[in-house]
């Protein structure tokens, strides 16, 4: 404090005051802020205190659950269940004849166009006429009996259609490929086939190989999904179909799945270079385990022309059964039997619709009913 301006001793007197009063100041600073009484506890409707609430907690934070997998079809009565899309044209071709009550050579010309117009093959259709004349021109059949029978003696019944797929849980893994020309449906026909073992009991792994294919991968794993199936799948397009077939091998043996469901690239540009990558893919799985199938996939309204790919196929990597997609309404029905003739191999399953578990189990005698009644 500045007192020059005090005359005399007087400013010692106003020093001493001043003092006093910032002492005086302070007291009743202190006295007007001290403590303050807490505010009384809420009382209960008893009379009793309310314990103080715990602070605000934030909402608990809530994963979306992931849908569940669906259950598909089960396989044993799917072909039965679908028989009547399989009909086409074939069998209103052959009502004419099969109304007739004499055999004359327009009869059998008649016929013989019906299993041509089919997709049947020249080869195949000599051996259906030959065996329909006979049991026709010896009475023991009526015409509608000897062609039915002809038919399924031409499918060969007898052949083994089941999938070497093993016994669920039996801690054998079974590597089966899918291969084909991009458009057959061989993706869509991969993840249908998912379907099939899960429903039989099977685990499975699928292994996204069509590395070549936009948005094959997305497609394949969308299938896996909805089945509760994982896939193994490359990180980019254009990678090495080989090396994700080995991973998806591998995948599978590490967890103990039953069954490794390869989808492969299917350009046909480069036949040479077609050879050689399917076989790669086999090689390298075979490392893993030995390959159970491999199924070529055929879309059943090519006809004639799928006998072309099917070759090619068969040169590149030795085939174990076909699958037929699109066979619903197709008036090219008699490519079942074109196609075994000319492979040697059987049909062991049909696409008979889109539905997700419209690919069925081939049973040849309920096929050849659906031609017949078409």
């Amino acid at each position: 404090m500045d007192v020059s301006w005090i005359p005399g001793n007087a400013d010692g007197v106003v020093v001493a005051i001043a003092a006093i009063l910032a002492v005086a100041g302070s007291w009743w600073g202190v006295r007007s802020r001290g403590p303050r009484t807490p505010p009384p506890s809420p009382k209960d409707d008893s009379g009793a205190p309310t314990p103080p609430s715990a602070p605000d907690e934030a909402p608990a934070q809530t994963r979306p659950e992931e849908p569940a997998a669906e259950v598909p079809e089960d396989v044993s009565s799917r072909f039965e269940r679908r028989r009547s899309r399989v009909g086409g044209a074939f069998g209103a071709r052959l009502a004419s004849f099969f109304g007739r009550s004499d055999f004359d050579d327009s009869a059998w010309d008649e016929l013989e166009e019906a299993l041509l117009t089919a997709d049947v093959g020249s080869t195949m259709t000599d051996k259906i006429l030959a065996s329909v004349r006979a049991r026709v021109d010896g009475g023991e059949s009526s015409p509608r009996d000897a062609v039915r029978e002809a038919l399924i003696e031409a499918m060969d019944p007898a052949a083994d259609r089941s999938l070497a797929a093993g016994t669920p849980g039996d801690g054998n893994l079974a590597p089966i490929l899918v291969v084909g020309v991009n458009g057959v449906g061989k993706t869509t026909t991969v993840g249908k086939l998912a379907r099939v073992l899960v429903a039989e009991g099977h685990t499975v792994v699928l292994g996204a190989a069509d590395t070549f294919r936009a948005a094959a991968a997305d497609q394949l794993e969308t299938w896996g999904t909805r089945v509760g199936v994982v896939t193994v799948r490359a990180d980019q397009e254009g990678a090495d179909p080989a090396s994700v077939a080995f991973d998806a091998a591998h995948t599978a043996q590490a967890d103990g799945v039953d069954v490794v469901l390869v989808d492969t690239a299917g350009r046909l540009q480069n036949k040479a270079g077609l050879m050689d990558q399917l076989g790669k893919v086999a090689r390298v799985v075979e490392k893993v385990a030995p390959v159970r199938e491999t199924l070529l996939v055929l879309d059943a309204t090519t006809g004639q022309n799928g006998l072309v790919q099917a070759r090619v196929f068969a040169e590149a990597v030795p085939l174990t059964g076909v699958v037929l997609t699109k066979m619903d309404g197709t008036a090219k029905g008699g490519i079942v039997l074109a196609v075994q003739n000319s492979l040697g191999v059987p049909v062991k399953f049909v696409g008979l619709g889109e539905g997700v578990d419209d690919l069925a189990p081939f049973d040849v005698e309920s096929f050849v009913d659906g031609l017949l009644d078409g």
